[in-house]
């Protein structure tokens, strides 16, 4: 087997064990369902994808997470992960969707990516305005900047379809007012969720979806995940980090960040090969929820490779020794 095939191989292997670790994840939390208790579903997430990263053969290093050091048992930023092996940074949200499974609702995740050392933006965890467009289209379609009915009108003329017929995704925040108010005087449809943006960004990317724009502010974490997942599926993407006061801008220099107002396209937040996986906790249009029953459940995951665009679903089956999904 010549080394390009082995190295073929070895990324496979890779990226099936990160369904493992999404997968782990999405159990622990899925014990939390419908409970009212966020932190609580969020916390099982990160200790069980914490744990599962043991058994992974990388030197991993998480420079996009949940929080800063102090603010463990979150995977925070600098957080060493895996038992040895290539150097690795790690993109992570155990549980997105805290909310969403609090409540029992649709889309709630978990997930990862995995880039070398150096190719994920390495930013705080702050808020990040995004903007976001499947596969197929003209170069710079859409632009962050750019008034949203000129945004429209350019997809819209991209794919051939009159502005009444686009559908734009958003999160249901009080700070998209004025954006939701343009996109409706111009002509085209809102599907407002609640939670869950980093799916939203790739529904985009995904022909039965019926997404054809995200746009919006959200978690910075979720935008380089959702960066990570359209370089292995095709799509555009432009993002900007969103800064609340000097002490985060402060923060941020420290990771490099020298212009706070830099608008970074896809390939400056997710660059050079990226693995990316995901596991649904609860339903939705990209996965199906964890199905318990008994001593056993049944997971449904995605797990996507840059280097070979192949994006592949996982149906996993596993069984427990005990009974596992009472809340301690």
């Amino acid at each position: 087997m010549t080394a390009r095939r082995l190295e073929d191989v070895s990324d496979r292997n890779l990226a099936l064990e990160l369904v493992r670790v999404t997968e782990a994840a999405a159990i622990a939390a899925s014990r939390w369902i419908g409970r009212g208790k966020k932190n609580e579903a969020d916390g099982a997430a990160v200790e069980a994808m914490r744990k599962a990263f043991d058994t992974v053969a990388i030197d991993g290093t998480v420079v996009i997470g949940e929080g800063e050091m102090d603010e463990a048992p979150m995977l925070y930023i600098g957080e060493k992960v895996g038992q040895g092996g290539p150097a690795m940074d790690i993109a992570v949200d155990p549980l997105e969707g805290t909310s969403i499974t609090a409540k029992g609702g649709p889309n709630a995740i978990a997930t990862v990516a995995l880039a070398e050392h150096g190719n994920f933006l390495h930013a705080p965890d702050i808020y990040m305005d995004k903007i976001a467009v499947g596969g197929g289209l003209p170069d710079d379609v859409v632009a962050l900047d750019a008034p949203v009915a000129e945004n429209l009108k350019n997809l819209a003329r991209a794919k051939a379809v009159d502005i009444a017929e686009l559908m734009v995704c958003m999160l249901d925040r009080d700070r998209h007012a004025e954006a939701i108010a343009k996109i409706r005087e111009a002509g085209a449809r809102i599907m407002l969720i609640g939670d869950g943006d980093v799916a939203g960004v790739i529904a985009a990317s995904q022909p039965g979806a019926g997404i054809d724009m995200y746009l919006g502010s959200g978690g910075a974490p979720e935008g380089v995940l959702a960066a990570a997942a359209l370089r292995c599926i095709g799509g555009q993407m432009q993002g900007r980090l969103l800064f609340e006061d000097q002490a985060q801008i402060d923060r941020a220099r420290t990771m490099g960040i020298t212009d706070p107002s830099r608008i970074y396209t896809i390939t400056e937040m997710a660059k050079g090969d990226v693995m990316f996986a995901a596991t649904g906790v609860t339903g939705g249009p990209m996965l199906r929820g964890v199905h318990r029953s008994g001593h056993s459940a049944v997971t449904h995951s995605i797990v996507m490779r840059s280097k070979s665009g192949t994006v592949r679903y996982v149906e996993a089956h596993h069984n427990f020794t005990k009974k596992m999904w009472a809340p301690e």
